[in-house]
């Protein structure tokens, strides 16, 4: 049987181009004008991708993407865009994108991507339902990561609940992957629910299922993800993105073991193991009065953090490596290499996006590069610029020169780390974003946006 690719696009155009390219490699091409469309598509049956456009009337590309990662986190989301920008794919893949295509959109690249993403959403998938999904290593050497599996070795085993805490991209539910199949529940399921992608009229009937009839549209019964996850593990991940409203929901299933279905009498039990995750400060949250303090007690019996790949930069080489044998073989393609001097360079870059970024920025040289040997020219211009020269000591004797030196240092450093974005850097050095924009013209820094990768 085909596989079914959807495809979701305010352009005819671009939708009955892209469906007869799917149609000639022997995919199944269904087609959506909207958002609106695009889900009622997907209840009347989930395709094995969906190919979805960012600037739609209505509810956008992003919107859409935060409700089908889940409603139906199972099948891979490709984001197309006209005007393209590395803050807007950074942002979705952030958000569970597979990929991100620049159009007008390269034929090759598209049935590539297709390819990869539908293989790697099998792959996830065990024809056996009491299987465990199979999670990939956590790859490293350094201390922060021996101490993080040597905790994962321990907790395992054991019953009680897990909260992880990390910066986005640094790869929590994998920690959580690793939890799961080293406990005694491996055979069982493994669960996983984006909190902050569910929206909150839907909380409910997604977390416990509904009843036939409901509420408009509920054509059948439905299982939700508590009761799907019973015997084995449920992963809340961005906990932290809730509403107050839906953390009381979660809070008494937690406390009570039981949960009705929307619309229905019978009380259902549940026994699921619960590990939630965010990459928010919940001491904070719950100071300012966002998140709930017993909500956290509960949770928080054996806590985790995951560390950020600026404080395990040693971890990179090794990471780079496992990466190139991975794209490489997907691709199809001779195993590449990378130089002394690129492994050099990525090692002392900040990496904002933690081993995400890493993994999609090997994955782009691994596809652009037409060589053999990726050398530090073929880096994006953010990881190849100059070292850091923060400490080295200003030549110039006078103040005034100094000072602006200095600046303008401070300030291309800042700059790349927030991948030229000025709002987020303005915010990051305390000034206004005009404020910002008028040194960056008096200090002669023209801001140089990424526009070809993660």
């Amino acid at each position: 049987m085909a596989e079914k690719v959807l495809i979701v696009d305010d352009e005819e155009s671009v939708r009955k181009a892209v469906a007869d390219v799917l149609s000639d490699e022997g995919y199944e091409p269904l087609c959506a004008q909207d958002a609106a469309e695009a889900l009622r598509a997907m209840e009347m049956t989930t395709p094995a991708l969906v190919l979805l456009d960012i600037a739609m009337p209505g509810r956008d590309g992003v919107r859409v993407l935060d409700e089908m990662r889940g409603l139906w986190p199972g099948v891979p989301v490709v984001m197309m865009s006209g005007h393209g920008s590395i803050e807007t794919a950074v942002r979705t893949t952030k958000l569970g994108a597979f990929d991100f295509l620049e159009k007008p959109l390269s034929y090759d690249k598209l049935l590539l991507c297709v390819g990869r993403a539908i293989e790697s959403a099998r792959a996830l998938r065990s024809p056996d339902p009491d299987a465990p999904r199979v999670p990939v290593e956590i790859i490293g050497e350094s201390a922060p990561v021996q101490q993080l599996k040597e905790r994962i070795a321990m907790a395992a085993p054991t019953e009680g609940w897990v909260l992880i805490t990390g910066e986005n991209g640094t790869g929590k539910e994998l920690v959580a992957r690793q939890i799961h199949v080293r406990s005694k529940r491996a055979k069982k399921p493994f669960v996983a629910v984006n909190c902050a992608a569910i929206p909150e009229e839907l909380i409910e009937s997604e977390l416990f299922g509904h009843e036939k009839g409901a509420f408009t549209g509920a054509v059948q019964m439905k299982r939700g993800r508590f009761e799907l996850a019973d015997s084995g593990t449920i992963f809340l991940d961005e906990i932290g993105d809730m509403s107050l409203m839906t953390q009381a929901k979660i809070l008494r299933i937690l406390q009570e073991h039981t949960f009705e279905r929307v619309g229905g009498t019978e009380t259902l039990r549940v026994n699921a193991r619960v590990i939630a995750a965010t990459n928010k400060d919940l001491g904070r949250e719950m100071a300012e009065g966002r998140f709930r303090e017993d909500l956290y007690y509960r949770l928080n019996v054996i806590p985790f953090h995951v560390p950020a790949l600026r404080d395990r930069r040693e971890d990179i080489p090794l990471l780079v490596d496992r990466f190139l044998d991975r794209y490489c073989a997907e691709s199809g393609i001779p195993r590449k290499t990378a130089s002394p001097r690129a492994v050099r360079m990525l090692g002392e870059y900040p990496w904002p996006g933690n081993v995400r970024e890493l993994q999609n920025i090997v994955e782009r040289l691994v596809l652009m590069t037409p060589g053999q040997e990726i050398d530090f020219t073929d880096l994006p211009p953010q990881i190849a610029r100059p070292p850091r020269e923060r400490t080295r000591v200003v030549e110039s004797e006078r103040l005034a020169e100094a000072r602006a030196e200095f600046e303008r240092r401070f300030l291309i450093d800042k700059l790349a780390e927030n991948n030229g974005n000025i709002s987020r850097t303005a915010e990051i050095v305390g000034l206004a974003r005009e404020s910002l924009s008028r040194k960056l013209r008096s200090l002669g820094i023209e801001v140089e946006r990424r526009s070809n990768g993660v």
